[in-house]
């Protein structure tokens, strides 16, 4: 029995080692975001759309490519655990080589991202201001996604804490310059939304300087081979990266494109509405990337127990981080309960001619999110613990099951047909995120548990 508790006390130690400094560099960000919709929500909420709706495309597109290079994170952290160190470095390399493959063409689509919101519809204003986000915003692809890799490495290696210390920094560069480039000053003329997409670039490729420049300085990570030699490819590694990464990447794309999806949709009832969702989601995110963090945690102990061969420590490993997304997220319910308003105060004016009918969708939206919130963390964490084990087929299956058929099929009826309008789109996503997290977390349970001798 003391054994039993030692071993648990050393599991959550090595769990929150790796998972504080993550969450806290998720919500680092995440703030990223945040502070841009506050600048630019302030010149009205057609702009506070338009930023809205542009970020969320390309962070679905970010989202979806992060995580088929999570599976670096993977591959990394059985090297490890099995004592490869060669190997692991090689899987960094590769990783890095994989990101920029992918990443060129993610520029362009970003750039043209203008093209979609005039195919679903979206108002004319909101278009048109969009466009000179996502020239200026385009720029991150490239910084982020090497940034990402370099964090997998750090993550697995347990010294996160440079992660958070970075992002922390960049949050402060990206609002000093979302204000100083929006609105102008220091003999520089005001650069509008152009301004804040560049804002972020800037402060990505600072995050991509900072955390390579540690990598290569920090002695705990040398011997790994990461900058050794000359860089090539490696096609047996980037083709495994790729075969494992697209069934994530695709599960990435359901569990985002279903935000994206109600962002598409609520535009589509008004701008009004989606300005309403901008909010809701800038509350609705800081739950849900401390729930990542913890997620990713979670992942990494998992394929660590994978790469020694040890299926009981991976069941523990998965369900214990289920268990503490479940409580912590928990605590956060009543935020968007009891002070809805200060929420909605932080993002559009009193001023605004459209204040009362966004301020009164978003409180409404509020509500119904803290209704869903704690199964939205569930189902991330349970899907990355999936992914520790390389379980990614099934998985995707259940999400676009959950995601798409009862999250967007249900709220599109909720919303449309029963005009029950952007409150029907959220009761939608909380039916389909709590009953893939009870898939989830059931297959887990299923395909861990002790095989008959």
């Amino acid at each position: 029995m003391l054994t039993s508790q030692s071993s648990l006390k050393d599991e959550l130690r090595l769990f929150f080692i790796i998972a504080v400094p993550l969450s806290a560099a998720y919500l680092a960000e995440f703030a990223m975001f945040l502070t841009t919709k506050m600048v630019v929500g302030k010149l009205g909420y057609h702009s506070l759309a338009a930023v809205g709706i542009a970020g969320d495309l390309s962070f679905e597109i970010m989202v979806v490519l992060m995580a088929l290079l999570s599976v670096v994170g993977v591959l990394a952290a059985q090297a490890l655990g099995a004592g490869k160190k060669a190997e692991l470095g090689h899987s960094i390399r590769q990783g890095l080589v994989v990101a920029t493959g992918l990443g060129i063409p993610a520029m362009v689509m970003i750039w043209n991202l203008d093209l979609a919101l005039i195919l679903t519809n979206q108002d004319a204003k909101v278009v048109e201001l969009s466009r000179d986000y996502l020239k200026g915003l385009c720029g991150i692809v490239l910084p982020v996604l090497w940034f990402a890799i370099f964090r997998n490495f750090v993550a697995v290696m347990s010294q996160t804490l440079s992660v958070l210390v970075i992002t922390s920094i960049a949050v402060v560069l990206n609002y000093v310059f979302t204000l100083w480039f929006v609105y102008g000053g220091y003999g520089l003329e005001p650069l509008g939304l152009f301004g804040a997409g560049l804002a972020t670039t800037l402060a990505s490729w600072f995050m991509f300087i900072a955390i390579a420049i540690h990598v290569y300085r920090k002695k705990q990570f040398r011997g790994y081979g990461i900058f050794k030699g000359r860089w090539r490819m490696s096609w047996p590694l980037c083709r495994e990266i790729l075969w494992l990464g697209t069934p994530v990447g695709g599960l990435a794309f359901l569990e985002a494109g279903l935000f994206v999806a109600t962002s598409i949709l609520s535009g589509v009832i008004g701008a009004k509405t989606l300005a309403a969702y901008e909010i809701t989601m800038a509350w609705v995110g800081i739950p849900f990337v401390i729930a990542f963090g913890l997620a990713e945690a979670t992942m990494i102990r998992v394929a660590h127990a994978i790469g020694r061969n040890n299926m009981a420590h991976a069941r523990r490993a998965g369900f214990l981080g289920m268990s503490l997304v479940v409580i912590i997220v928990s605590t956060l319910v009543a935020v968007p309960v009891t002070l809805a308003d200060e929420i909605i105060l932080i993002f559009i004016s009193p001023e605004d001619p459209g204040f009362a009918e966004v301020s009164a969708f978003a409180n409404q939206f509020l509500l119904i999110a803290a209704v869903f919130m704690v199964f939205d963390g569930l189902q991330a964490a349970a899907a990355r613990a999936h992914r520790g084990m390389k379980d990614n087929l099934v998985p995707l299956w259940i999400a676009g099951f959950g995601y798409w058929i009862l999250g967007i099929g249900g709220g599109s009826m909720l919303a449309f047909h029963f005009d029950m309008g952007g409150a029907g789109l959220w009761w939608g996503l909380a039916i389909g995120l709590a009953v893939a997290a009870c898939l989830l977390t059931w297959r887990f349970h299923r395909f861990t548990l002790p095989k008959p001798a």
